[in-house]
């Protein structure tokens, strides 16, 4: 047996699916990226560290040959390094979040009414 709670705003509402339509689920959600979301937001979070555009802008600087120090793979190694922990980081918190969010949704919820 469930019931639909819908929040007394002052609004009579006629037809119920109309009400859940317009209104969002009372689902729980905390993660912060989906698969498709996944790398352009992590990248975009770290390339707003400040070291992260350090690194980003050596790389760059060393693959013109006037200005080349290091072999370009040895320069890009601690990028790709710091990118990647984060990345996998990043990515685990996440699944985390998911999973507590899926175990939170599903519980049943006593609704007390005035």
């Amino acid at each position: 047996k469930s019931r639909i709670v819908l929040p007394d705003n002052g609004r009579q509402w006629k037809d119920w699916k109309q009400a859940y339509t317009y209104y969002s689920g009372n689902r729980i959600q905390t993660t912060k990226y989906t698969w498709f979301t996944f790398l352009p937001q992590n990248f975009f979070g770290q390339f707003h560290r400040l070291g992260n555009l350090y690194f980003f802008f050596l790389v760059v600087l060393n693959w013109f040959p006037q200005v080349e120090v290091f072999h370009r793979e040895i320069t890009m190694l601690p990028l790709v390094v710091v990118l990647l922990a984060s990345m996998i980081k990043d990515a685990v918190e996440d699944y985390r979040k998911y999973q507590y969010d899926k175990t939170i949704n599903v519980t049943k919820t006593r609704v007390y009414n005035k």
